[in-house]
């Protein structure tokens, strides 16, 4: 069985402050992108993971849908399966990619062996992947709070408008994105914001990681800035970097603005 593990961008990102747990309080509006990895899934007599495109680094044991399957397994004592993973989505870009085929792992598990796990306990598993990864449970906008963990639906209706995304050559790690960010309560609502036209957003919504990484990383800032040239209505890093988007009212030609860079563009849903 196949499917399609699609990525996410982030309308504004405030990281509010640091819980007694080690990780930080966010507040962030997380947005489905149609850009996608391709994973495969069927039962197998023995379990084996494989993978293509783009390199992930690290071991293949702890693949992030090695780790879902393990969860579910231990559970529901699931027989093996052989994965394939065809990897699309930049690594350490800020779009949730490795979560995303996690969780994509989760449903299409649930679906081949006939669990019937509820969207909740789903989500509950996907949590223990990363804190991300329950949004990819749901496709459709979603604020988060908390850890990011806390999902609620909010009414955003961005269809028709045309996305680019931009990644350099550069890997932010969330350690390195974190280690930089000084929490801080946030001057304006997201949820607020994201009900004013997209044109207001630029001032208003924001992004706490981008001085600290723009600052140790000035061309990520510099994608930013081409993209609102070229005549992006909003423009933001994503998550915590490296890819920046730019949203725009129509299409527009790239060449020779991003060489030597991953691009991707495709209309909003």
């Amino acid at each position: 069985m196949i499917q399609f593990p699609h990525c996410k961008i982030n309308l504004g990102l405030q990281v509010l402050s640091k819980r007694t747990d080690g990780y930080h309080d966010i507040e962030t509006c997380f947005y489905p992108v149609s850009r996608t990895d391709i994973l495969e899934v069927i039962p197998s007599n023995e379990l084996s993971f494989t993978r293509s495109g783009i390199d992930v680094p690290g071991e293949d044991h702890d693949n992030l849908c090695l780790k879902a399957y393990h969860l579910i397994r231990k559970d529901f004592g699931i027989g093996s399966v052989k994965i394939h993973l065809h990897k699309i989505i930049p690594i350490g870009a800020g779009l949730g990619g490795g979560s995303s085929d996690a969780a994509f792992t989760l449903r299409l598990l649930n679906e081949i062996f006939d669990l019937k796990i509820s969207n909740g306990q789903m989500k509950n598993y996907a949590l223990e992947v990363g804190s991300d990864c329950p949004f990819f449970i749901d496709n459709q906008p979603m604020m988060g709070t908390g850890r990011g963990e806390i999902l609620n639906p909010v009414s955003l209706h961005l269809k028709g408008l045309h996305l680019i995304l931009i990644k350099p050559d550069i890997h932010i790690s969330t350690a390195e994105a974190y280690g930089g960010i000084i929490p801080q309560q946030r001057e304006h609502s997201i949820l607020n914001t994201l009900s004013l036209p997209i044109r207001e957003w630029k001032d208003k919504l924001k992004n706490n990681f981008e001085d600290s990484i723009f600052n140790k990383h000035p061309s990520i800032g510099h994608i930013k800035e081409k993209l609102y040239s070229l005549g992006a209505t909003y423009a933001s890093m994503s998550g915590s970097g490296a890819s920046v988007f730019g949203i725009f009212e129509k299409q527009i030609d790239l060449k020779n603005h991003f060489e030597g860079m991953d691009y991707w563009s495709g209309e909003l849903k």
